[in-house]
């Protein structure tokens, strides 16, 4: 997603998981995934997840909590639902809660993400997905969710960057490619693209099969994505455009089964005979519930130049989207973090008392000017909450 970088990009990821070919959330997900999804055959669920994590690995960047006002975060116990988690947050009732219960996910104590897998002795981390992951200005190369949770990871599994320059260089972006300016450094790789929508994951960009060679399948592979945001953007567009409600709603499913191929994919037994993680983040939006994309002084350069004609079927659009996406976290026993949840009321309704995620006076807004990408509060919220997701 990088609207200042040529091709348009907003703030969410996301395909739904209708038309996969994976369950509709009928899996039993009272238990955790016990170590990594091993490919050598099915993976099961039938561990409870070890929550024995040493916590949250906090960044530089971030004084943010990252869960506000969650008991169940606070006290440490494990929500029985996803609603308890934001139970009190948003001093309005809010109707941009997703219906994830349904799915019967397994929700960390923390409350910032689901908690399907217990990851450990991770050799390599592979990121994947769109701007928000490369990084892109006025964010510092330092300052990205990527480069802060690199950090993180490879001191808690010993990983490597190899040297100095190579790591510079992987947490860089690149102005002219908008990618990584180096894919590979040590232990870590990354594919993600400025504008990729979740058809660049296996299809036009092919970003898994560029990342995972054939030569690298043999290692125990954490792999982190930020994806959607452009498919959102481009459905908010196409309704500025007049495009009917039944196609967005198709190229919606579209999206939302691509999501779920790409998982799948990553999931398919023996393609990682060593184990692999995978944790994605679901897909927010800027305009803290209310649709009006216009609430960016500069949303003319995000490709916003009007105002959306139907929010309330645009919002629902987002809202089914995430649902399908938790979907997919629990038929593959994968993990989830809650994006459009943790960041609904930092962006640039959060000083609109009448906004649906309003959380109070003084709330900080975790956008950038480009509208659509973390600030590096936001970048620095974003790689804690991934990070607690993999210390539980």
């Amino acid at each position: 997603m990088c609207s200042a970088c040529n091709d348009p990009d907003v703030a969410a990821d996301g395909t739904a998981g209708a038309t996969g070919t994976g369950s509709t959330g009928s899996a039993d997900s009272t238990h955790g995934q016990d170590g990594p999804i091993s490919t050598t055959a099915p993976a099961t669920t039938t561990g409870v997840a070890d929550t024995s994590g040493d916590g949250t690995s906090s960044s530089s960047s971030s004084s943010a909590s990252s869960s506000e006002g969650s008991e169940s975060s606070s006290t440490g116990d494990p929500p029985d639902t996803f609603e308890e988690c934001f139970d009190g947050q948003f001093v309005n009732e809010t109707s941009m809660l997703p219906d994830y219960d349904q799915f019967m996910p397994v929700i960390g104590s923390h409350c910032v993400g689901t908690n399907h897998q217990t990851i450990e002795d991770v050799e390599r981390v592979v990121f994947l997905g769109d701007s928000i992951t490369v990084g892109s200005r006025p964010t510092l190369p330092q300052q990205t969710y990527r480069a802060l949770l690199g950090d993180m990871l490879r001191d808690q599994y010993s990983l490597s960057y190899g040297d100095a320059v190579a790591e510079f260089l992987w947490k860089a972006p690149d102005p002219f490619n908008g990618t990584a300016a180096q894919m590979t450094a040590g232990d870590f790789s990354s594919c993600a693209r400025w504008g990729a929508r979740n058809d660049d994951l296996n299809g036009m960009g092919n970003q898994l099969e560029t990342c995972f060679p054939a030569e690298s399948l043999d290692l125990r592979t954490l792999v982190v994505m930020t994806m959607g945001g452009n498919d959102i953007s481009s459905l908010a567009q196409d309704a500025i455009d007049g495009v009917p409600m039944d196609q967005l709603w198709a190229n919606t499913m579209e999206f939302v089964a691509l999501e779920r191929e790409a998982v799948e994919w990553l999931t398919e037994p023996g393609r990682f005979p060593n184990g692999v993680y995978v944790l994605f983040a679901n897909i927010y939006e800027f305009t803290d519930g209310t649709a009006d994309v216009m609430s960016c002084d500069v949303s003319g350069l995000a490709g916003f130049d009007q105002p959306v004609p139907n929010p309330e079927a645009l919002t629902e659009l987002i809202l089914w989207a995430n649902e399908q996406y938790m979907s997919i976290a629990v038929d593959t026993q994968t993990d989830m973090l809650f994006l459009l949840e943790t960041f609904c009321g930092h962006g640039f309704g959060n000083e609109d008392p009448e906004s649906p995620c309003y959380r109070g006076p003084g709330t900080p807004r975790w956008f950038d000017l480009t509208c659509i990408h973390p600030n590096p509060e936001g970048h620095g919220v974003i790689a804690d909450n991934f990070m607690s997701i993999v210390t539980e």
